[in-house]
């Protein structure tokens, strides 16, 4: 059996490792060297677990959507992330790091972020730990994720806007790795997704595989088998859909499925399907695929979903698709604005224009009946309620 899992260097197949500036170097090695006898101390974990059950809320609910399985002619449940304490499955890797950060005597914390989900957890755990926080977002993403701005306010975070770029998740990253840079010694960087120099692909993946963890379980309750035919999630840096497939990697009985945002279409030239049209770069520390021009230069990326506006992917999943271990497709704008509208008046549940990614990936499926899927709705819809009813008028 081909192993799925990230290597000793910190690689996925050709697709990770650590491409970082010199004066980072030492604290990413220090990172490198502890996380993993961190986060599998037996410390760690109870705190960790305690947190997630009693602050978080988890264990997430796996619930059975009825009319949605009628609709598409299968067993569809639905993993139920967007009920977390605030609002999505950014708070589980949040609370990780933090716990992590503690562990290695920094003092600061910075983070990115696009549809402003993980500036509110990294915010939220902050606020929690009584620790100072910035979180860089980019000024696109400023205005049309207000709301979440100010909650990020109110919980004490200083939010800088990135005007450089297209003013979006990339440009807010870069601007991160800038402020690393300059207080290497007492600053932990939380990284959202599962992006960024080794080790932060896999440790976000551990952090987030609670996900995958529950499923099994809430499975074998369910349907007396602790494996789906089918996974579904959204990827963008692909956090979210590393935590749902984290178990399940190495099994071939599941097939994997996941929806990245295709903007106005993956020839438009509006898109941020990096999978589709991405080649083999470095972003942001990582060696994966990369939206970018002949000679390199990063193409902007667009989607109508801040979460997934990112011109790279995580390199697990650039691995997952090249290998062909999942299967990834292209969801444009008005695909996931219909299948948002869709759960809200089937189910009654308003999800994230993410997650609206993996559910427009339904029409496009072959079920049988008896076919289990699991498709994760990474976040709720109440960020996102402007651009719906702008969009759907």
């Amino acid at each position: 059996m081909v192993s799925h899992n990230i290597n000793a260097k910190g690689y996925y197949g050709e697709f990770g490792g650590a491409y970082i500036p010199e004066i980072l170097y030492k604290t990413v090695e220090d990172l490198k060297k502890q996380y993993l006898d961190i986060i599998e101390s037996e410390s760690f974990q109870q705190e960790y677990h305690q947190l997630l059950r009693d602050y978080v809320g988890r264990p997430s609910p796996l619930y059975y959507a009825r009319r949605m399985s009628e609709r598409y002619g299968c067993r569809l449940y639905l993993k139920r992330e967007d009920l977390n304490h605030t609002g999505a499955h950014k708070i589980n890797n949040a609370i990780g790091q933090i716990l992590l950060a503690r562990r290695m005597g920094k003092t600061r914390i910075i983070a990115e972020t696009g549809a402003g989900q993980h500036g509110v957890a990294t915010a939220t755990v902050c606020a929690l730990m009584g620790m100072p926080c910035r979180v860089y977002m980019g000024a696109t993403d400023v205005a049309r994720q207000h709301v979440n701005v100010e909650r990020m306010k109110m919980l004490g975070a200083e939010v800088f806007p990135v005007e450089s770029g297209n003013k979006t998740l990339k440009d807010a990253t870069n601007e991160a790795i800038r402020d690393w840079c300059c207080h290497p010694a007492d600053t932990f960087y939380i990284i959202g997704s599962t992006v960024g120099p080794h080790p932060y692909p896999d440790m976000v993946a551990r952090l987030q595989s609670v996900i995958s963890k529950e499923i099994k379980a809430q499975l074998m309750e369910h349907e007396g088998r602790d494996y789906p035919d089918y996974l579904m999630a959204c990827v963008g840096g692909g956090s979210n859909a590393a935590g749902t497939i984290y178990h399940y990697l190495d099994d071939e009985r599941v097939r994997i499925a996941l929806g990245e945002a295709g903007g106005h279409g993956i020839d438009s030239g509006e898109t941020a399907a990096t999978i589709h049209c991405g080649t083999l770069g470095i972003i942001h520390g990582a060696r994966t695929l990369v939206m970018q021009t002949e000679d390199g230069q990063i193409t902007e990326p667009y989607s109508i979903s801040a979460g997934l506006d990112y011109p790279g992917i995580g390199p697990l999943h650039a691995y997952l698709a090249k290998s062909g271990r999942a299967t990834v497709m292209a969801i444009n704008d008005d695909e996931a604005l219909a299948a948002a509208y869709e759960l809200t008046r089937l189910e009654g549940i308003i999800p994230a224009l993410e997650s609206a990614h993996a559910l427009a990936m339904l029409p496009k499926m072959s079920f049988k009946p008896t076919d289990l899927v699991v498709l994760t709705v990474s976040g709720r819809g109440d960020k996102d309620l402007t651009t719906y009813l702008r969009e759907m008028k």
